[in-house]
């Protein structure tokens, strides 16, 4: 069996690029930064943004700004890895909460999946990067890294251990996390990042979920 892709640093590498502040409100100061910024992200796109509408937002000063960030490219990274940890910490669960077969955990896997991909700010983040991706390779970068690198080296990790579990027949675990998270970009995914009407309802999720669950087993299983 080929050995799983590297995970992901716990360190994220954004952290190297933060300006130092230790005053006893840095915490609170930067979520509200990241707050601001995301915001502005969200509804303006990345090039219209600027350092003094996000430090104006957030009610700090463009000083007290850069006291945390850099410049704006780190702080988008900053955000979007924020919010990716966040999701990823969801995916995890998943791997980690006890089912009874492991049909049920992918199924699982596969709902918690299209459902933080069609999420209004993954959504959002998404096009920003596609948009914007020419004129700032970074943003394509840091959706690589931060998103789909992370959410492939979790699900090559828990495939790995399905293998070896004896669950699973995963010759490449790298190849099959990379099959099962396509597999869940469905027409529900695709459709909604193209804004074009689709049926999101939990139930046709699940029904999404379930048909990819089976498909991977008809590969993987044993």
């Amino acid at each position: 069996m080929t050995q799983p892709t590297k995970p992901a640093p716990k360190t994220s590498p954004i952290q190297h690029r933060l300006v130092p502040n230790k005053g006893k409100n840095a915490p609170r100061k930067c979520e509200q930064i990241l707050t601001s910024a995301g915001q502005l992200f969200l509804q303006q796109g990345y090039e219209r943004t600027s350092m003094s509408q996000i430090a104006q937002l957030a009610g700090v000063s463009k000083g007290s700004l850069y006291n945390h960030f850099e410049n704006k490219a780190d702080l988008f990274t900053a955000f979007f890895e924020e919010r990716s940890r966040t999701r990823l910490d969801t995916l995890k669960a998943v791997s980690r909460t006890p089912q009874p077969d492991l049909r049920t955990a992918l199924i699982q896997a596969a709902s918690t999946i299209i459902t933080l991909l069609i999420d209004h700010e993954a959504i959002g983040l998404y096009r920003i990067v596609v948009a914007e991706a020419n004129e700032f390779p970074h943003l394509a970068d840091t959706l690589w890294h931060y998103g789909f690198s992370r959410t492939l080296s979790s699900l090559t990790e828990w495939f790995t251990h399905k293998h070896e579990a004896g669950l699973l027949k995963v010759d490449d675990a790298a190849f099959a996390a990379e099959q099962f998270l396509m597999m869940s970009q469905t027409r529900i995914v695709q459709r909604t990042r193209l804004s074009l009407p689709v049926d999101r309802s939990p139930e046709n999720i699940n029904r999404v979920a379930s048909a990819v669950a089976d498909h991977f087993l008809k590969i993987y299983a044993p």
